[in-house]
């Protein structure tokens, strides 16, 4: 199930300088400030069965999305294209499995990681990350019984989402989603 209409958090926006983009760090500390707002995660309505979001208006023109996730859900592997971000766990906790390597942005269908590219965190309320351009990663919510919240922003806006699926060391690209399939 999906929820998606335009939210504004009482957070206020700030961006590095006047006119120019967000930054990691503008984009971080505006998931921060967000999760905090506890009206508006209070909000989002929870589904049991599936992912639920809102989307926000994030800082100097990111996109930005406020996101429910039932017990046992998650992304899958997947990159962001050219887009740099930042996520934050406003309720429970999620797990962020991601691959310390740069892949190779186009070209490819199918490569095999070498050893200790693995990376996991475990991002309880009021912890996130900022990341760049192509970070690979999948978000889960692992709890058996409780839902999660999180705050994401990314800019510029998702051009695109690339789909992995994952096989012990072999990484394969099985889609490219464009914001018009997500719509």
């Amino acid at each position: 199930m999906s929820v998606s209409p335009s939210a504004s958090p009482s957070a206020t926006s700030s961006v590095s300088s006047a006119g120019s983009a967000p930054t990691q760090a503008d984009l971080y500390d505006f998931v921060r400030r967000t999760a905090a707002d506890t009206e508006l995660i209070d909000s989002l309505p929870l589904d049991r069965e599936g992912r639920t979001w809102v989307r926000l208006e994030g800082p100097g023109g990111s996109e930005a999305w406020l996101i429910g996730w039932p017990p046992g859900t998650g992304t899958g592997w997947h990159d962001h294209a050219d887009s740099v971000g930042a996520f934050l766990t406003a309720s429970g906790e999620l797990k962020e499995n991601s691959l310390a390597a740069r892949l190779p942005t186009d070209g490819w269908k199918t490569l095999e990681l070498t050893e200790d590219v693995d990376r996991e965190r475990r991002l309880g309320a009021g912890q996130g990350r900022a990341f760049g351009r192509h970070h690979v990663h999948e978000v889960l919510n692992e709890s058996p019984d409780r839902h999660a919240i999180s705050v994401h922003a990314y800019y510029p806006p998702l051009p695109q989402i690339r789909r992995y699926s994952r096989s012990g060391p072999v990484l394969r690209l099985e889609q490219v989603e464009r914001p018009e399939d997500w719509q």
